[in-house]
C-alpha cells in the first residue's frame, strides 16, 4: 500500500515539474511538450495547453501592437493581463490545481483538446 502512495507521489511530482517548465518561456513549453510526450501526465498536459494558449495570445498581442495608438494601448493592457494570467497559472501548478486561467482558460481547453 505504501509503495502505491510513493508511486502516485512520484507521478504527481513529475507532472508538476513538467507543468512548471511549460510556463517558463516558449522554449520551456516545447521542452515540456517533449517531456510529456513519452509518458502522458494529465496534470502536465492540462497546464501545457494553458501555457500554449498564453504564448499564442502573447504572440497575437505583438501583432496588434503594430497598429498605432489604439494597438499600442490594447497591446500594453493586454500584456499586463497576460502577465496576471501567467502568474495565476504558475500558482495553480504549485498548488497542484488543474484549474484554467481566468477569462481565456476554458477556451484554451476547448481549442487544444487534441494536444
Amino acid at each position: 500500500m505504501e509503495r502505491n502512495t510513493l508511486q502516485r507521489q512520484d507521478t504527481t511530482d513529475r507532472g508538476k515539474t513538467i507543468a512548471i517548465i511549460a510556463y517558463l518561456t516558449f522554449i520551456g513549453l516545447i521542452i515540456a511538450f517533449v517531456m510529456n510526450n513519452e509518458k502522458k501526465e494529465q496534470f502536465a498536459s492540462f497546464h501545457i495547453k494553458q501555457s500554449l494558449g498564453l504564448a499564442l495570445t502573447g504572440f497575437s498581442l505583438s501583432f496588434i501592437m503594430v497598429i498605432p495608438i489604439l494597438g499600442w494601448v490594447v497591446g500594453f493592457l493586454g500584456f499586463f493581463l497576460l502577465l496576471f494570467l501567467w502568474v495565476v497559472g504558475i500558482i495553480n501548478v504549485v498548488n497542484g490545481k488543474e484549474k484554467p486561467v481566468p477569462i481565456l482558460g476554458e477556451k484554451f481547453k476547448e481549442w487544444f483538446k487534441n494536444i
